[in-house]
This record gives C-alpha cells, sequence and structure tokens, in this order.
C-alpha cells in the first residue's frame, strides 16, 4: 500500500479530523487547508479546520475561511478539537514548532494519526504518515496531487478548486519562482477547465488594498529601503512605531519583501518587521542567491532556498547589524 493509499485509509477509519497550519498563515497554508477541508467534507467526514492564529484580512474571502477555529481567539475549543481528533493533518510545516507556543504541546500531546503534507526542507519525525517534496511548489499542489493518486478528482468541488490555486499563485508569486514546474501548470488548467475563475482570485488576492496598506507599501519602499554597497542586497525595515502610525493590520507587509527583489540588480532581499517586541524576517532571493541556510544559521528559520523566514529576539538595530555582519559569508563565490 502506497503512502497516499495509508492516508486515505486513515481517513476512511477516523471519525474526528482536525487540519492544523503553521501560525501566520499564508495563501498556502489556508488554501491547503480548507481544499483538504472542502473535500474531506464532500466525501463524508466530519473535519474542522484548527489553526494557531487567525488569517490576515486579504485571506477572508476564502470559502469556509469563517469555519476556521483558531487556537489565539477560542483556546479552549481549539483543545478540545485537538484532543478529540482521531487524525490530525499536518499541512504546510515540517515541524511541531512552527504552529507556536501555543499550539504546540497540545499537537505533541495528541495520540491521533497525524499525517503530513508538506514542501519544506528537513521534516521532522513526529507524523505517522509523510508526504514531503521540497522540490514542489506549494502544498496546495500536494494536495491535488494526493487527491489525484487515490483516484477521487471527481470529488474536487469548485470551492476545493478555488483554495488549490490560491495556494499555487501566492506560493509561486503568480508562478514565476523556480519551483514552478510544468505539473503546476497542468493542475491550474485542469482547475480552470472546471469552471474556475482564476482572474477573480488573484483580484481578491493581489488587487484589493486599504489605503492605510498602500501608504504603508509606500513608507517602506520609499523611505526604508536600503541597498547595501557594492553588494546585489536589500533589505528595509519597518518598527512596531511605523506600523501603528499606518493602522497596520495583520497582512499589510504581505509583498513588499518581493517588491525590494523586483529592484534591477538586487538578488537578495529581506524585511524586517516588529510586532510585539520581537523581530519577523522575510528572506527571497534569485539567481545564483539563496536564503534558507542563513535564515536557518542565524535567524531561528529556514525555509526554501529562494524563500525563508526567520525571527530575532534581539531589538530591531542589532538584528539588522547581525544580518548586515553575517550575510557576508552567503554570498556566493564567483
Amino acid at each position: 500500500m502506497t503512502t497516499a493509499q495509508h492516508i486515505l485509509d486513515s481517513v476512511s477509519k477516523a471519525g474526528n479530523i482536525v487540519i492544523s497550519a503553521h501560525k501566520s498563515p499564508d495563501g498556502d497554508s489556508i488554501g491547503s487547508s480548507l481544499a483538504l477541508y472542502h473535500f474531506l467534507i464532500k466525501i463524508g467526514k466530519q473535519v474542522t479546520v484548527v489553526h494557531p492564529d487567525p488569517a490576515p484580512d486579504f485571506l477572508q474571502w476564502v470559502p469556509a475561511q469563517e469555519g476556521i477555529v483558531d487556537v489565539e481567539r477560542n483556546p479552549e475549543k481549539a483543545t478540545t478539537l485537538l484532543n478529540e481528533a482521531e487524525l490530525i493533518f499536518c499541512l504546510d510545516y515540517n515541524h511541531p514548532s512552527r504552529v507556536g507556543d501555543a499550539m504546540q504541546p497540545i499537537l505533541e500531546k495528541s495520540s491521533a494519526v497525524k499525517v503530513m503534507i508538506d514542501h519544506h526542507l528537513f521534516p521532522a519525525d513526529f507524523c505517522t504518515y509523510v508526504i514531503s517534496k521540497p522540490e514542489v511548489c506549494s502544498t496546495a499542489q500536494l494536495i491535488f496531487e494526493w487527491i489525484e493518486e487515490i483516484g477521487m478528482l471527481e470529488q474536487l468541488s469548485p470551492e476545493a478548486s478555488k483554495c488549490i490555486y490560491l495556494g499555487l499563485m501566492t506560493d509561486t508569486g503568480s508562478f514565476r519562482f523556480p519551483s514552478v514546474s510544468s505539473k503546476t501548470h497542468e493542475i491550474a488548467a485542469e482547475l480552470i477547465r472546471r469552471g474556475l475563475k482564476h482572474s477573480e482570485i488573484h483580484e481578491a488576492v493581489y488587487d484589493t488594498n486599504t489605503i492605510d496598506r498602500i501608504r504603508l507599501k509606500g513608507y517602506c519602499m520609499s523611505e526604508k529601503l536600503v541597498c547595501l554597497p557594492g553588494l546585489p542586497i536589500a533589505y528595509a525595515s519597518m518598527s512596531e512605531e511605523e506600523l501603528k502610525r499606518f493602522n497596520y493590520q495583520k497582512g499589510d507587509t504581505e509583498g513588499i519583501v518581493n517588491q525590494i527583489l523586483s529592484v534591477s540588480g538586487i538578488q537578495m532581499a529581506v524585511l524586517f518587521t516588529e510586532k510585539d517586541g520581537k523581530i519577523k524576517i522575510s528572506f527571497r532571493a534569485k539567481g545564483r542567491y539563496t536564503v534558507n541556510e542563513l535564515a536557518a544559521t542565524h535567524f531561528n528559520g529556514g525555509g526554501h532556498a529562494y524563500a525563508s523566514g526567520g525571527a530575532s529576539e534581539e531589538s530591531l538595530e542589532k538584528t539588522i547589524e547581525k544580518f548586515v555582519t553575517k550575510v557576508k559569508d552567503f554570498i556566493p563565490e564567483a
């Protein structure tokens, strides 16, 4: 029996199923979670999505998003659901720590069968069944491929199709990253053949902004962008005070690091944001530059070669100073 069939067998036997994803949800974690949710509901399963924290405003339109139970706002219900689950899907994360301090101990104590479906490097050994393919662009693609492998694409609803496309689109930078394969485009084509209106999803994610969000991005790019002398590396930072000045809402800084990377001649871009006394770091790269080792070695993070995340407990100034010093060790040889 293949891993895909083992997972289907576990789904068939389970009464209560929970779908989990990483903290600070993005398009792929929301998209893959809700795509799987719609699929499991359609085949008659009892399933709930439990996330560490709520989705940003620009993802509130996703079908069934309002039904997600998050630990941050509803800890008692989330804990009960996780404790009573017979099967827990762990989507778009490769280690229990990625669900955050509040949710991690609940997840680890659970006796449920756990299934990891993920595309990040170096998966930890905490799940019964694992589909881990770092070469694949998104977890949403892996959800489609799993449903395809078990021969149940006819159960893919329009709602699930929207969610899969959301994950494909956002985790590939609108299909422009090197992780995009012919299979990625084949899946997108199949979803469109099934009636998906792909332009509506792009508009909902990228073309719906508040005035404050536009001004925040403009300020960050015009006033905070720093290019390292003699290197194709640039960064920007936003302090907590600056975020408050622009009435920051979760998700407002989404895409800024990609804009920095789009500057002519830049091959590594970094965004530092200060929130609740901690520094969140987003790394992006292209060409010969990579960022996952830098993020893992010095900033308690990791991810993909060209897109990674990290964090720092130090001040914003010290974190930036550390980056400027350490990044020189990760410049590719000529």
